[in-house]
Parts: structure tokens; C-alpha cells; sequence
């Protein structure tokens, strides 16, 4: 049976982040992928010019025509900037009783905003509850919290803890902007706590890092990995794919990391 992933998600212009970037790695992991459409940015690798969000019918009717035909084994979410966008997707997800890794894409990686001020409550009472994985990086977390950026793994741990509360059946929160050697992510779901570490890499090709892990992710349970599994192994390909960004000439910004670096070089 064909493995098949559904991406819920913006589109990335300049083909480092969003759709872009999942389809890329569903493909580069092994899986069909599938996507629907919920913004088209005009987006490089300097940043963000501007966002055009999709009516809600048009998403509704993307998400439909996909579940109805389509043997969906995981969903990934990424870029939903609107309360209209939001509602659209729980009521998909509770239509198709299904539940989705969601990476909560608030900023992207050269700092504009992709999130409306007033979809964060939304995002919370709507999508974390419907969420079988929660992947926040570190200034996300803290929003999704109300509390200060997180300095140290026990911090990181109280705020997993507490997104755990809001109703997702796991939380990753990703340690990528913190300091030091090595990148932790931690784990958090009903059996525990895990921590995934890596050699931090020193790298401006870090565009589209979220969206990359939390593609792979779903690519993993796709294949129909394990939770935990598809944690680790999809935290070694996006280390990997950004070791090997350097590789890649895109742009003059912050660059992407190079998803099919096992079958070619630059």
C-alpha cells in the first residue's frame, strides 16, 4: 500500500518553507504527498512581501476532495493566519475524524509575522485539541503559553507541560533558538518525557526548519512509524538536510536546507 500524507498549509514562493518544503520532504521520506492550500506568499529568501489567504470555501472543498479519495495515513498543518482558515480546518478534521501533526507557524524565519493577532485564541480553543502532535519552536511556545521565552529544559518541560493541558496528545517543543552546542528537542505525551538531541549546525540555511520536521514527522507515521520513532528519525533528516544547505546557492538571504541530499548535490 501506497504510503500518503496530506500538507494543510501556505505556499512558499521562493520554495524553501510551506507546501513547497513538505511536499519535498514527504517525497525525499518515502511518502505520496498530498496538500491543501490555505495562503500563497510572495516569500524569498529575504522574507515575506506579501500574503493572500484562500476563502474558506476553497479550503473546505481541497480538504474534501482529498479525505474522500484519497487514503490519508497522517495530516500535517502549517500556515493557518486567519479565525475563518481555522475554524475551516477543525471542522474538516472533525468531519473526517481525524487528528494532525501541527507545526503552529506563527513568524517566519526572517521575522514577518504570518499569524493575525486575533487567530492566536482561535488556534488554541480549535486546533490544539484536534492536534496528535503540537511541534512549537521556542518563541511560539511562549506565546502559546503567555509566558517568557524558555532558557533551560526544565522551562521547556513546565511550558510542554502546560500545552499538554490545552489538548494535543503530544507536545515537541524544538530547541532550535536556543544556545549552546547541541539542539534538544523534548518529547511530551501521555507515557513521558524523551529528549532528542543533536550537534547544533551553524548554518544559514535554515529556512523552512519547521515545516521540514514536522513534514517528517507525518512522513513517519505515514509509513506508520511509531510516535516516537518518527520523532527521532525525522530530527536526524532535518539535521542532515541542514548540514548539507550549504550545498545549495538559493538566494542571497537566509537559504534552505537541501531536502534530497542523499540522491544529489549542488
Amino acid at each position: 500500500m501506497t504510503a500518503i500524507a496530506l500538507t494543510i498549509a501556505g505556499s512558499d514562493s521562493g520554495g524553501g518553507a510551506g507546501i513547497q518544503a513538505d511536499l519535498k520532504t514527504f517525497s525525499a521520506l518515502g511518502v505520496y504527498g498530498a496538500s491543501v492550500l490555505t495562503a500563497i506568499t510572495a516569500q524569498n529568501t529575504h522574507g515575506v512581501t506579501a500574503i493572500e489567504n484562500l476563502s474558506p470555501d476553497i479550503i473546505r472543498a481541497q480538504m474534501d476532495a482529498v479525505l474522500s479519495d484519497l487514503e490519508v495515513n497522517a495530516i500535517k498543518i502549517g500556515m493557518v493566519s486567519t479565525v475563518s482558515t481555522i475554524e475551516t480546518i477543525a471542522q474538516g478534521l472533525d468531519r473526517w475524524q481525524r487528528k494532525a501533526v501541527f507545526d503552529p507557524v506563527m513568524v517566519a524565519t526572517a521575522g514577518d509575522p504570518l499569524l493575525e493577532p486575533a487567530a492566536i485564541d482561535a488556534l488554541r480553543q480549535l486546533l490544539l485539541p484536534r492536534a496528535l502532535l503540537l511541534t512549537p519552536n521556542l518563541p511560539e511556545a511562549a506565546l502559546l503559553t503567555n509566558m517568557p521565552i524558555a532558557e533551560d529544559e526544565a522551562q521547556m518541560v513546565r511550558q510542554a507541560k502546560k500545552l499538554l493541558e490545552l489538548g494535543p496528545s503530544a507536545v515537541l517543543i524544538k530547541g532550535g533558538h536556543a544556545k549552546g552546542d547541541m539542539s534538544t528537542d523534548i518529547l511530551l505525551d501521555g507515557s513521558g518525557m524523551e529528549r532528542f538531541s543533536t550537534p547544533r549546525i551553524k548554518t544559514v540555511n535554515d529556512h523552512g526548519t519547521g515545516c521540514t520536521l514536522a513534514s517528517a514527522i507525518a512522513a513517519g507515521l505515514a509509513k506508520g512509524m511509531a510516535l516516537h520513532g518518527a520523532v527521532s528519525e525525522a530530527k536526524d533528516y532535518l539535521t542532515a538536510a541542514m548540514a548539507a544547505g550549504e550545498m545549495l546557492k538559493v538566494g542571497s538571504g537566509r537559504g534552505p536546507v537541501h531536502h534530497f541530499h542523499r540522491w544529489w548535490a549542488a
